[in-house]
């Protein structure tokens, strides 16, 4: 029986690879918006991405495609789609709406993000053995949803992009929503309602509702005091078992 099943969960497996691979694709739909100067369509195309990075994990590890199709790297290919949806093509994004102001320095603000990210993306610790993402995870997207959606000026978003590059290289341990246990189905729910917010939010740039625009950073305040919260457990339990 288990035999005759087995064609059907490599299949199952393919599927999921395939599901993965999908953000290539998203990620190529938005250059194809960025290069007509459509930004809400590339922030469309964002939430799509960040949908298929938010279910492909759950699904491959329900499959078990590391079990079914053990010589393909799952996780390597994860680890592309991500760089390009969620680090390479925000910074393209905002370098050609002009939200990063002109010439050089818009370049040079552009490249620091990606640097900090090829940096992340290629620790063996990026994600810790309690799922937690260790510095901040390269959520260059969201960055990029707010900087547009809140329509802030280059020095602002300088400001933001240049923290958030340092606390690349910070040991804060981030909230994995996906697979950090604690408060996990709270922040799921909570997750979910953000993704809501951000849709809604993009059907009413330029003017953003306060209502959803309130849902969204309150979720934003929820997942940095979590993260924090157990960054300090973390530390303390290091402490108590050094």
């Amino acid at each position: 029986m288990a035999s005759r099943r087995q064609p059907l969960w490599i299949a199952a497996s393919w599927l999921v690879h395939a599901y993965t691979a999908s953000g290539l694709v998203l990620a190529f739909l938005t250059v194809i918006a960025v290069m007509e100067g459509d930004t809400i369509r590339g922030l469309w195309l964002f939430l799509a991405a960040m949908v298929v990075d938010g279910t492909d994990g759950m699904l491959a590890r329900w499959v078990q495609v590391k079990r079914h199709v053990p010589w393909f790297d799952g996780a390597l290919l994860d680890n592309i789609v991500d760089y390009i949806t969620y680090a390479f093509m925000p910074m393209v994004l905002l370098w050609s709406a002009g939200f990063l102001g002109e010439g050089v320095w818009a370049t040079v603000l552009a490249v620091i993000p990606l640097l900090a990210s090829g940096y992340q993306f290629c620790r063996v610790d990026a994600k810790t053995d309690d799922h937690l993402f260790l510095g901040f995870p390269s959520y260059w997207n969201i960055a990029a949803f707010y900087v547009v959606v809140l329509d802030l000026r280059p020095a602002t978003v300088a400001v933001v992009l240049l923290v958030c590059a340092v606390l690349v290289f910070v040991p804060i341990g981030y909230v994995y929503p996906s697979r950090t246990a604690t408060l996990q189905t709270p922040t799921l729910v909570l997750t979910t309602l953000w993704l809501a917010s951000y849709a809604v939010l993009l059907t009413q740039v330029p003017d953003p509702g306060v209502v959803w625009l309130t849902i969204s950073i309150a979720y934003v305040v929820y997942y940095v005091v979590l993260s924090l919260y157990l960054t300090a457990r973390r530390g303390r339990t290091a402490a108590a078992t050094g």
